[in-house]
C-alpha cells in the first residue's frame, strides 16, 4: 500500500503530486443515473465495479480522486464496504483520496466523525475529508486536531456555487457591517494555517469554480483549494486560472466528475477524458 502520509504535510503532498501529474481531481460519483448508463446494477456490487473502473482509469493520470460518500452511503453497510474497497484500491494505486463526506457537528459527535474519516485505524480513513462549518469553524477542532496528528487535512466548504448557498455565504457579518460570512470563514481558515494549528496547511477550502473572483485573497489561504464545478456545471480551465490567479503552484485542485464519468464505462475512454481535462487545466494554470 502506498502511504501518502510518510513524507510531508497534506498541502506539500498535493503540490508535489500536482507537479508530477497535473492539477485535476477526479470525482467518483456513482449516481443511480450513471450506474444505469454504465450498465451496472444500482446495488453495492454496482458501486464497487464503478469505483474500481474509475481507479483503473484515473491512476497515473490524475493525482487525486474524490469519492462522493453519499452515493455509497445510499446502500447502507454494503455500500460503505464498497467505498472502503475503492479507497484502499486508490491508495494502492498511489492516488491521494479526498472523502467528500461534508461532515459537521460538535463535541464527541465531531470526534467520532474525525475518527471515522481521518484515523488511520479506520477502514474509511482518507487523506482528507470535506466538512461543513455552519456550527462554527471552532466546532471542527476535533477533526482538525486529528488531521494534524496524522498528517491529513480537512477541506471546509466556504464558497459553494449552488444558488441556494450564495445568499447565506454572502450575508454580511456584524449586523451588516462586517465581511461576508464566506470571507470571514476564509480568513479564519488562513489563521489556522498560519500558526493557529501545530502544523501548516491542514485546513483547505471548497471554492466553486463557477463563481466570480473572491473578495478574500485566496493566495493567502495557506491550504489546498478544492474547486468543484469544472465541466458539466460550466466551469472551464480558463475560468479556474482567472479565479485562482496568484495562488501558489499546486495549491488549487480543480475537480471534475460528471463530465469525466459520462465517458464511461470503457476504461480507455475514461482515461482519455481525464487526460484531456488534466492537460487543459495544467496549461491554463501554468
Amino acid at each position: 500500500m502506498v502511504d501518502h502520509r510518510s513524507d510531508s504535510g497534506f498541502s506539500d503532498r498535493v503540490a508535489k503530486a500536482v507537479a508530477d501529474t497535473g492539477a485535476l481531481c477526479a470525482g467518483i460519483d456513482p449516481s443511480v443515473a450513471l450506474l444505469e448508463q454504465w450498465g451496472l446494477p444500482t446495488d453495492a456490487g454496482g458501486l464497487h465495479s464503478f469505483g474500481m473502473r474509475c481507479i483503473e482509469a484515473f491512476a497515473g493520470v490524475v493525482p487525486v480522486v474524490k469519492p462522493q460518500v453519499a452515493f455509497f452511503e445510499r446502500c447502507g453497510s454494503a455500500g460503505f464496504g464498497a467505498l472502503e474497497s475503492v479507497m484502499a484500491a486508490a491508495r494502492d494505486a498511489g492516488l491521494i483520496v479526498i472523502a467528500d463526506a461534508k461532515r459537521g457537528d460538535i463535541g464527541t459527535t465531531m470526534e467520532a466523525y474525525a475518527a471515522a474519516w481521518l484515523d488511520p485505524d479506520s477502514p474509511l480513513a482518507a487523506d482528507a475529508v470535506t466538512a461543513l462549518a455552519y456550527l462554527g469553524l471552532g466546532a471542527l477542532r476535533p477533526m482538525l486536531d486529528l488531521a494534524v496528528r496524522h498528517d491529513r487535512a480537512v477541506i471546509v466548504v466556504a464558497r459553494s456555487s449552488n444558488p441556494e448557498g450564495r445568499g447565506l455565504q454572502e450575508a454580511l457579518t456584524d449586523s451588516g457591517r462586517g465581511p461576508a460570512v464566506e470571507d470571514m470563514l476564509l480568513a479564519q481558515i488562513a489563521q489556522l494555517n498560519h500558526g493557529g494549528l501545530e502544523a501548516a496547511g491542514v485546513v483547505g477550502a471548497v471554492v466553486g469554480a463557477t463563481l466570480a473572483p473572491s473578495a478574500y485573497p485566496l493566495a493567502d489561504l495557506g491550504g489546498v483549494i478544492l474547486a468543484p464545478g469544472v465541466g458539466a456545471q460550466g466551469g472551464t480551465a480558463a475560468g479556474v486560472a482567472t479565479l485562482f490567479a496568484g495562488c501558489p503552484a499546486g495549491s488549487v485542485l480543480a475537480s471534475s466528475s460528471r463530465s469525466l464519468l459520462t465517458a464511461g464505462p470503457d476504461v480507455k475512454a475514461l482515461r482519455a477524458a481525464a487526460t484531456k481535462a488534466r492537460d487543459e487545466m495544467s496549461v491554463a494554470l501554468s
